[in-house]
């Protein structure tokens, strides 16, 4: 797993206690002490959570938050007191969640993404309404497409299935876009937080409800009401929560930890899951009644390899984004890449699709995209997937030295394994600015390996960035 980024947009003696635990968890801390920081951040992706306090002179939450949604980073904004409003316009932003202070290390851990990956976006927003369009023209998408706009605008629960990397949450977004429903849409992601922690996060807790609870919290479930809540991976769930789920989901109502009066929401509920959930019913791990309750609109997204020409229309979409991106001209596939991509089976689905975009544009470096610059780390290419490699004035590579860069002359017809590595290697330093976690992912390898590999260049006197 790739090394964990936050910026802490917030007064230093927020996160002073936090530095040391998140350490320990292998999490990179830092605070950002002007706007300009924090925009440089994100434009270079070298962070994977922001946590932004609100009412800072020189650093407005509203702006903070609207810059990490551009980006694609999760945003969690922190306040001394809170409000009901406060919480739904952050929210309406973009924010990922609104937490009172103090911070609590667990509480950060459990939100902070396991992956450093970008999200798996299949969407790209309208310039006019903001309304998401999906990438694809394939049947099996159109049907669906067509069924999620039908049922958009009903309160029926909808349960969304599907591989992992296959856009579930894209397409919940897609739902509540044209649910004309104009409140906030929440996420939880089921799966990150324990059942007591997930409990409170959905139905909110009161002041002095268990140790920690030091102000009334209002839950997920209170927050989202007149928008949607998605649970994200509702199989991980608790069973003795899943009881209290279906309450909600039955009566319109919830009940907060430790509260003694239902609170009445209007909230509705979409749920993703990547297992069979019939199946987790049948092994006694998942309620029949929520099943049946949740199942009302079941939506199945196809996994990637069964969307035909819409791989090379979702490469082409994130060829633009990310060239976009990271200031490189617009591009394109060369004809063996388009073969190796229609040939791919995608396991990652459209998830790997999006990172093995952003890999070659900055491999390629605003040259054509090539074959090898979407090679992995084991991927078990055939060795005819290798490209006839560029001469050096076209290559853009990294020029290590010794030797100089003069000496790269003209590439052989097929270059070795090693010397291939070692320039993908190089060049995805240079790429990120001499990020080792970043390029890293972008070579689909661990840190670990990255720095044993540039130990043995240094070994060898190759100098590295």
């Amino acid at each position: 797993m790739a090394q964990r980024r936050i910026l802490f947009a917030c007064r230093p003696q927020r996160a002073t206690g936090l530095y040391a635990p998140l350490k320990e968890a292998g999490v990179v801390s830092a605070v950002a002490e002007d706007m300009a920081t924090i925009a440089k951040t994100l434009v270079a992706r070298q962070v994977d959570l922001v946590l932004c306090e609100t009412g800072l002179p020189g650093l407005p939450a509203a702006d903070i938050v609207a810059a990490a949604v551009e980006h694609g980073v999760p945003v969690v904004v922190v306040a001394e007191r809170g409000s009901a409003d406060e919480v739904r316009h952050y929210l309406g932003l973009g924010a990922r969640d609104y937490w009172l202070l103090p911070l609590m290390v667990e509480k950060v851990l459990a939100v902070l993404p396991d992956d450093a990956p970008a999200p798996a976006m299949t969407v790209q927003p309208a310039s006019t309404s903001g309304t998401p369009t999906i990438v694809g023209t394939h049947p099996s998408i159109n049907r669906i497409l067509a069924l999620a706009r039908q049922v958009a605008r009903s309160k029926a629960t909808v349960l969304v299935s599907g591989e992992s990397g296959t856009g579930k949450e894209v397409l919940a977004r897609y739902i509540h876009a044209h649910s004309g429903r104009q409140g906030p849409f929440v996420a939880v992601n089921c799966a990150a937080l324990p059942e007591q922690l997930l409990e409170s996060e959905l139905f909110g807790h009161e002041k002095g409800a268990f140790t920690g609870a030091i102000a009334r919290k209002l839950g997920k479930f209170e927050l989202a009401s007149g928008g949607t809540l998605l649970l994200d991976e509702i199989s991980e769930m608790d069973l003795a929560l899943q009881a209290k789920l279906l309450r909600a989901l039955q009566e319109g109502e919830i009940d907060r930890v430790g509260g003694t009066e239902p609170v009445t929401v209007d909230t509705r509920v979409i749920a993703t899951t990547n297992r069979n959930l019939e199946e987790a019913v049948a092994q006694g791990q998942f309620r029949q009644d929520l099943f049946y309750r949740l199942n009302v609109i079941p939506l199945r997204l196809p996994p990637l390899r069964e969307r035909g020409d819409d791989v090379l229309e979702l490469a082409h979409f994130f060829l633009r984004r990310f060239a976009d991106t990271y200031g490189y001209p617009s591009t394109t596939l060369s004809a063996e890449a388009t073969e190796w991509l229609q040939r791919h089976d995608w396991p990652g689905n459209v998830r790997e699709l999006q990172n093995l975009m952003e890999r070659a544009v900055l491999l390629a470096a605003g040259k054509a995209i090539l074959v090898r610059h979407f090679l992995l780390e084991g991927s078990g290419g055939d060795e005819d997937d290798l490209e006839t490699a560029e001469t050096a004035a076209d290559s853009e590579v990294v020029a290590a030295s010794p030797p100089a860069p003069a000496d790269y002359g003209t590439f052989p017809e097929i270059l070795p394994l090693e010397e291939m590595e070692r320039r993908l290697i190089l060049h995805s330093l240079r790429a990120t600015g001499g990020n080792r976690t970043k390029a890293s992912e972008l070579l689909g390898i661990s840190v670990r390996t990255l720095r044993n590999k540039l130990n043995e260049y240094r070994l060898q006197g190759i100098s590295v960035p």
